[in-house]
């Protein structure tokens, strides 16, 4: 194959042209949205404090580390989650106004439009996660620069996974009412089996098996061992874990707006 000929079939599949746009409309409406990030960003500090101070004297430390230096690496990945995968409804918003086929028709690769998404989706959640990062001393984290650095990647492939997974939601629904209550009955199963509010240690097998195919299992590890130190696997299970999911929903995703007319 001739030179031109890999670089046409290189750009049938990957347009960074239309991957900026698509992320940069994202970022832009996100911005514009302040109600939804004071929302998100509220939402968590309640329940870090809820939980933090309310089981706090109840709650057995782990390896040196009390409740609520334990939950707050948790509390961040639960703003992720809730944010990144409630940005894909951007997607039933565009179809139900007709923006999504004006995008679908364009000479754009499926599979940069939903890059773009996926990487507007987790820009915007991490930029959340980044700001519940100020609490930290207040919940007894304290942190260098170095860390803080290495929790912002932790939190950007947890946002990229999930926000994959929103995009995958989104994919064929057409209404607010079915993306959301779709999304509720997916996320907060999946939050509350993730470890990110109690230790995933001494739980029956069957409960331990459903931890492990949880892909916010790995968020939630990777984060809160980049913020404290405590983790449960290496920190290549857990990012090879989330890239793999993170490539799996991003092609059953492309593959669905491959269908769409």
């Amino acid at each position: 194959m001739s030179e031109q000929g890999e670089k046409l079939s290189y750009n049938r599949w990957i347009d960074w042209d239309g991957i900026s746009m698509v992320w940069h409309r994202d970022l832009v409406r996100f911005m514009r949205q302040r109600t939804r990030m004071y929302g998100g960003v509220f939402r968590s500090v309640i329940w870090l404090f809820a939980f933090g101070f309310g089981l706090r004297r109840s709650f057995v430390s782990v390896e040196g580390y009390d409740y609520m230096q334990f939950v707050f690496p948790g509390i961040i990945a639960m703003s992720i989650i809730f944010s990144a995968v409630q940005s894909a409804i951007s997607i039933v918003r565009d179809r139900e106004f007709g923006f999504l086929k004006e995008i679908l028709v364009a000479p754009v690769p499926r599979a940069s439009i939903v890059i773009g998404k996926a990487l507007g989706g987790a820009t915007t959640s991490t930029f959340q996660g980044a700001i519940l990062l100020l609490l930290a001393p207040v919940a007894g984290v304290h942190i260098s620069l170095f860390a803080a650095f290495l929790s912002l990647l932790a939190m950007f492939l947890t946002a990229l996974c999930l926000s994959s997974l929103g995009i995958l939601i989104a994919a064929r629904l057409a209404d607010f009412e079915s993306f959301g209550s779709l999304q509720n009955f997916i996320t907060m199963p999946m939050f509350l089996l993730s470890g990110a509010m109690f230790p995933v240690v001494n739980l029956p097998v069957w409960f331990h098996y459903i931890i492990l195919a949880n892909p916010l299992s790995y968020g939630v590890d990777i984060i809160r061992g980049t913020l404290i130190g405590l983790h449960n696997y290496s920190y290549y299970i857990d990012c090879g874990v989330l890239i793999i999911y993170t490539f799996m929903m991003l092609s059953c995703a492309v593959f669905l707006f491959e269908r769409e007319g």
